[in-house]
């Protein structure tokens, strides 16, 4: 890794944004990218200031000691293959049928959303991570390391030095984490889980939009991951 470290999107909605400000803020430059062109994304280049810009996925993906995909799983094959080889990939997608269709593999859990990324992207290392936090979370309740109030993040991987790396980016970010296991392992914290979005929120009984988040234990993380079930199980 450079000096300056780096994190590259693909993908640059939500989730994506809101990453993008979680680094500018930790000092990291930023490479945005979408399916449309840089050109669409200048407005949030502006927003973030000289530490970001917009090219296509296949640079994001060249420029950066770590990168995010954030697009939905339907999209999953659209991710350019070569220009991520090697690299760490933080994974954060989640499977709606509804708007991904239907996917045989993930209907009879056969393998998670994340080995499915995983065999698309075979020369790299793939880390599940962020899929199971709603976004404004995400973005409010980033905390400097050793905040009594900062949050834990799940992460599951199969290769210890990729957990390593997505960690200290974690960290980076505002956040602690919990390695849960194997890419196969993530289905515990994927959608209608305990440890799903739910989890964060302060009143987790209303769960309204105004909701400020609430701090998440890894205790408590621990405790939501060993609460998951499969519904075929």
């Amino acid at each position: 890794m450079s000096d300056q470290l780096t994190l590259g999107l693909i993908g640059s909605g939500n989730i994506g944004g809101a990453l993008a400000r979680l680094a500018v803020d930790a000092g990291l430059d930023v490479v945005l990218s979408n399916s449309r062109g840089p050109d669409t994304l200048a407005g949030l280049v502006a927003d973030l200031g000289p530490r970001a810009r917009a090219a296509t996925p296949s640079e994001a993906a060249a420029a950066a000691d770590w990168v995010v995909v954030a697009v939905p799983l339907k999209h999953q094959r659209q991710i350019p293959v070569a220009p991520l080889a090697g690299k760490v990939v933080l994974d954060t997608t989640n499977y709606y049928p509804e708007r991904d269709g239907s996917i045989a593999e993930l209907d009879a859990e056969k393998v998670t959303t994340s080995e499915l990324l995983q065999q698309h992207l075979t020369d790299s290392k793939v880390v599940k991570a962020f899929n199971n936090i709603w976004v404004n979370h995400l973005a409010s309740m980033a905390r400097p390391a050793g905040a009594p109030d900062r949050s834990v993040l799940p992460i599951a991987g199969d290769a210890p030095d990729a957990k390593a790396a997505a960690t200290r980016l974690i960290d980076l970010l505002g956040y602690d984490t919990l390695d849960t296991g194997s890419l196969a392992d993530s289905w515990r914290f994927q959608r209608d889980t305990p440890a799903y979005v739910g989890l964060y929120f302060k009143d987790q009984r209303e769960m309204t939009a105004e909701d400020p988040g609430g701090t998440v234990t890894a205790e408590e993380l621990r405790a939501a991951l060993a609460a998951a079930r499969r519904p075929n199980a």
